[in-house]
């Protein structure tokens, strides 16, 4: 079997190369991918749906890059299985690709394609060519990891960024030479246009959440060297759920939203009524809305949450080691974080309880300064017109 898939694998790559010599590129074909086509969700979907409002997939062909073909798409849209023969018909003749992760490295980017990468949060911990030490998903090769990482950006068109310390920070760390769109994130455009009790209920209502608790998020990332095999990662947590329970119940529920990454099935059944898991399929946008109060680590959903101007607590049982070892990070953290920063579940439970907005005012409002001037509510109307303009 495993021969086959091998030969099956070498001949769609040999077609995949004929096509891009022998085919035209397209001006009606737009390809979507997600998380390399793992869900459907964050700033890819925001643009697809933007645009699907406005009636455009009735005028172009978007195609839906997935592993899962089951996925739920609005509109007029083909899925398409990531890396088998129809996707590589599509990629092939595609005039313009969108994409909010790498794509295989042999993908050919022709003359006449425009590729635009939405990428997916600003960094606290260090990206691409920045880092100095590789421990992710078993491999310790950073000098190819950087090679493969320069490679892949080169074929960027176009990347957006949320901030101008992103605009920085990518030009460097991805050795980007394309055009710089900072202009916030459309996955954010939904925190202007659904902060409201009226939309928010009904979100609840939809997940199934209470409408008489508050709503905590927690919503980690993942770690590098905690994994099954690469690309799927363990949910890593030393946080005590019995006791945030038993300290919390009375009055919140608790969201639990893994990474893309996370590949974990956790039992959850003792936790009835007080713990809610979302998987990657979840669009953690909707997660942001419903909920009174983040937790996260070094994740970058802080920059997009403080959009809300909601607490934000920061459970980082292993700073030292993630900011040492594993990643390093771009600012000192402990000095820039807008909310408490703790070690265990104890002193969570405690700074929840004893929150008190004002002694958290002049941080948060430094905070949102500097990482959230660029988002306005219309990040995705000007992709979208991006898109457009190339398809003529």
């Amino acid at each position: 079997m495993k021969a086959i898939k091998k030969c099956l694998r070498k001949l769609a790559l040999v077609w995949y190369f004929i096509l891009t010599k022998v085919m035209p590129v397209s001006g009606n074909v737009i390809v979507w991918e997600s998380n390399v086509g793992r869900n459907y969700s964050g700033n890819v979907r925001s643009i697809y749906e933007y645009m699907v409002s406005r009636g455009l997939d009735k005028r172009y062909k978007m195609v839906w890059s997935l592993e899962n073909l089951d996925t739920v798409i609005p509109g007029k849209a083909v899925k398409v299985k990531r890396t088998h023969f129809k996707y590589l018909y599509y990629m092939s003749v595609a005039r313009v690709w969108v994409s909010d992760s790498r794509m295989p490295a042999w993908l050919i980017k022709r003359e006449g394609n425009t590729y635009i990468q939405t990428w997916h949060g600003t960094p606290l911990k260090k990206l691409a060519l920045d880092m100095n030490v590789l421990s992710m998903g078993g491999k310790s090769d950073i000098e190819k990891y950087h090679e493969e990482f320069a490679a892949n950006t080169k074929t960027w068109d176009y990347l957006i960024s949320q901030n101008a310390f992103s605009t920085e920070t990518f030009r460097r760390c991805f050795a980007f030479k394309g055009e710089m769109l900072e202009i916030g994130y459309p996955r954010n455009d939904i925190l202007f246009t659904g902060n409201n009790k009226e939309y928010i209920d009904k979100l609840k209502r939809k997940l199934n959440l209470p409408l008489d608790k508050k709503v905590i998020l927690y919503a980690p990332t993942w770690r590098d060297d905690q994994y099954y095999h690469d690309s799927f990662y363990k949910f890593t947590s030393d946080m005590n759920y019995d006791l945030m329970k038993k300290k919390l119940l009375e009055e919140y529920v608790l969201i639990v939203k893994f990474h893309y990454l996370v590949k974990d099935h956790m039992d959850w059944s003792s936790y009835d009524k007080f713990i809610f898991e979302f998987n990657e399929q979840q669009d953690i946008s909707e997660l942001y809305l419903v909920s009174d109060i983040l937790i996260t680590d070094y994740s970058s959903v802080m920059f997009d949450y403080s959009l809300l101007k909601r607490p934000m607590f920061f459970f980082a049982y292993d700073l030292d080691n993630y900011r040492d070892n594993l990643r390093g990070f771009y600012f000192d953290f402990l000095k820039t974080a807008p909310g408490p920063v703790v070690r265990t579940t104890e002193e969570l439970t405690e700074a929840i309880l004893s929150y008190d907005k004002e002694d958290w005012q002049k941080q948060y409002d430094a905070f949102s300064r500097t990482y959230n001037h660029a988002d306005d509510g219309n990040a995705s109307c000007k992709v979208a017109q991006i898109i457009e303009g190339r398809m003529r």
